[in-house]
């Protein structure tokens, strides 16, 4: 009962679905319905039987022209999609090996550019050391190992070019050959639908031939059956005669009506299944209407894309042939500017000529202080060898020296001066010594100066006292403040890294360092230099009110920069700057006006350094060797003479006398000798005498002697 309700409960079937399965499945519960109301009606099993089985072959036959369309269809469907399954495949391999030309060329454009970078860097560096090549002949091969490597660097850039611009090349001829394969396979597809549709069209046909020979088959089977049966009866009914007479008319009225349903119904459905056919087959060729159209858009579509790329291409010539015509244009002006630069070159041949002069004077001073480079540097290496091998010997000589005494003669060894040993390379002389200061060490000593009892920046008391700081140029107290202001306000001429590394150390020796970088920023190599930029960070107090006046502060500076010329006109302006005025007093400038006071310094120092060399310039007719700063010898000699004191007289006296006495002593060694020698080859020849009368003593030629020599022998010890 249950499963009845669930039965009844679920929606059935209709033959109105749109799905094929369920048209079919709404048929077979219709006919075996029908089928039971007969079995019902005429209680015979057999016949239900035979009904069933002439309904099956219909049945049958539809179901299995069915499963072969469907299979067909699907055939079809695969054949046709195997073109875009091979497509997509190629496409999906192309794309793989584009990744992966894609991360080999970037792989290979980071190495490149990685070593291409280190090549330059590595040019870069060298950039240093060829402005360090004094030598003319060294800087020439530094330039071309620079060319060469700057080539290198080039023809791989290009080497590159010409592989990424074949790449793209391979690229183009891929993408047509793509193209022609794509056409290929679009009238190829076309092909198949075509044949697809043909195929179907006459599989659709055979099956409705065969679906309609089955139900003839099965009309004519039901017609043989029905006759039979009717055959059967009418012998019944003879046999049975009238009894059975009116009963078999109305069974044959009945199955009449039935055949005639069958017959309507089975017209029906083959109507409706024709018509479903030809539905499918107006769908089909729908669609292959459809692909037809597609495939005419897409033709078109290439052939517009086809005419845009004709029409650039005559953009591209009409845009050539105008650039050739600015080219022309262009040309004309080059040729203009040619003549000009003719003429041009003609009026600056005679300044060249003179310029020529004056480069070739200028560059003859610089060959001539190369070679006196040269000459300092092969006289300084032939100086460490002479001196090294004069080391070596009197230090052979000292050891010698120290052995004669504490091993031959046994008193204690006296060393003498050898502190001139400790010198490595020419004599400096006092004067070279104290020229050669570093600014570094100046500022050093500048700062570690104390400032005693004489009078700081407040106040000068007195005309003595003025007059006393004239005599020492500068309170130590004063310049140490002068130099902790321009530490202070100038740190913006010193690096921020060099910053970040000084911080770290104390207070005198970061300003020290700072000091240092400042003074080589602005060019301040000696020691005179400090002392002429001194003035400019020190005023009257009268003058403190006038800090607003540029113009006046400019002149004051100016004034006191063109007055140090030398060491002693800075001098002279320090006494000027802090001799008392009408009771003034000689302070700091504002630490806002440093910049300006170091501005007036470097351009004072600038014109100085300008007006030195426009004079040896002027002079430079009369330019010799001797102008240039010689090296002074004077300690050289008594340098050299020094190796020959480390042995005075009487050590030399004392060695003659003991190389006396050593020979002697060695007159009586070898004396012995030749006595230990003869000692030795006489007690060779008892040794072998020895033996031989050992020999004679035990031959057995003794034993047959009536008077043996053993006899003999102890006789005479016996004797």
């Amino acid at each position: 009962m249950k499963n009845s309700q669930e039965k009844d409960e679920e929606p059935e079937p209709t033959v109105e679905s749109e799905d094929i399965q369920e048209r079919i499945q709404a048929r077979r519960l219709r006919i075996e319905r029908r089928i039971e109301a007969q079995r019902r009606a005429e209680g015979t099993d057999e016949e239900e039987g035979v009904k069933i089985e002439e309904l099956s072959k219909s049945l049958k036959q539809i179901e299995a022209s069915r499963q072969r369309n469907t299979k067909l269809l699907r055939d079809g469907n695969e054949f046709l999609t195997n073109v875009r399954v091979a497509g997509d495949a190629r496409e999906n391999a192309r794309r793989i090996e584009d990744d992966e030309a894609r991360r080999l060329r970037r792989e290979k454009l980071e190495a490149e550019a990685k070593a291409a970078t280190e090549k330059f860097d590595d040019i870069t560096k060298k950039w240093e050391i060829a402005l360090q090549k004094e030598i003319p002949q060294d800087l020439h091969e530094m330039l071309q190992a620079q060319q060469e490597g700057c080539d290198s660097l080039i023809d791989e850039k290009n080497k590159l070019i010409n592989e990424l611009l074949f790449e793209l090349k391979a690229k183009d001829e891929l993408y047509v050959k793509e193209l022609k394969k794509q056409s290929e396979e679009i009238d190829l597809l076309v092909e198949r639908m075509e044949e697809q549709v043909r195929t179907m069209t006459r599989a659709y046909k055979q099956e409705l031939l065969q679906i309609e020979k089955a139900f003839v088959q099965q009309r004519e089977d039901t017609m043989e059956r029905q006759t039979s049966d009717w055959e059967a009866l009418m012998k019944q009914i003879v046999d049975r005669q009238n009894e059975y007479l009116q009963a078999r008319q109305l069974r044959v009225d009945d199955f009449e009506d039935q055949l005639s349903a069958l017959r309507t119904q089975h017209a029906e459905e083959f109507n409706e299944l024709k018509v479903t056919l030809e539905q499918d087959v107006e769908r089909l060729q729908q669609q292959v209407q459809m692909m037809k159209a597609t495939f005419q858009l897409n033709l078109e579509k290439l052939e517009y894309n086809f005419q845009v790329l004709k029409k650039r291409e005559e953009d591209n010539t009409q845009t050539k042939s105008l650039q050739k015509r600015r080219i022309t244009r262009l040309q004309d002006a080059l040729n203009n500017l040619r003549v000009k630069l003719r003429k041009q070159e003609k009026d600056f041949k005679q300044q060249n000529e003179q310029l020529t002069e004056d480069y070739s004077f200028r560059d003859l001073m610089k060959k001539a202080k190369n070679l006196l480079g040269a000459d300092g540097k092969k006289f300084h290496d032939i100086w460490l060898m002479n001196e090294e091998e004069a080391k070596k010997l009197a230090e052979r000589l000292l050891d010698a020296d120290r052995v004669l005494h504490e091993q031959q003669l046994g008193i204690p060894w006296t060393e003498p001066d050898c502190s001139f040993l400790d010198n490595v390379g020419p004599v400096v002389s006092a004067s070279d010594r104290a020229k050669s200061v570093p600014v570094a060490q100046v500022v050093r000593d500048m700062l570690s100066r104390e400032g005693g009892d004489a009078p700081g920046l407040e106040q000068l008391g007195s005309v003595d006292e003025a007059r006393s700081l004239a005599a020492r140029e500068l309170n130590p107290s004063i310049v140490r403040s002068v130099l902790e202001l321009v530490c202070d306000e100038a740190g913006f001429l010193i690096e921020k890294k060099l910053k970040t590394l000084l911080a770290p150390l104390e207070k005198d020796e970061r300003n020290l360092m700072q000091l240092d970088a400042v003074f080589s920023a602005l060019g301040i190599t000696s020691e005179d230099e400090i002392d002429k930029m001194l003035p400019y960070f020190l005023q009257d107090s009268g003058a403190i009110d006038e800090e607003d006046e540029p113009e006046e502060e400019e002149g004051a500076v100016g004034g006191g920069g063109s007055e140090a010329g030398s060491g002693e006109e800075a001098a002279e302006e320090i006494r000027r700057i802090v001799s008392p005025k009408d009771g003034s007093r000689v302070t700091l400038i504002h630490p806002n006006r440093v910049r300006r006071a170091l501005r007036g310094f470097v351009q004072e120092l600038q014109r100085s350094h300008q007006q030195r060399q426009h004079q040896s310039q002027g002079g430079g007719q009369q330019f010799t060797l001797k102008d240039i700063e010689e090296r002074d010898d004077s300690e050289d000699a008594a340098y050299w003479a020094r190796y020959g004191s480390l042995i005075d007289e009487d050590k030399e006296a004392l060695w003659d006398a003991l190389l006396a006495g050593m020979e002697k002593y060695s007159s009586v060694l070898q004396s012995r000798s030749s006595l230990l020698n003869e000692t030795d080859a006489l007690r060779l020849q008892n040794a072998e005498l020895r033996h031989l009368l050992q020999q004679y003593v035990t031959s057995k030629v003794n034993q047959e002697l009536e008077i043996p020599p053993t006899r003999v022998m102890q006789l005479d010890r016996l004797g």
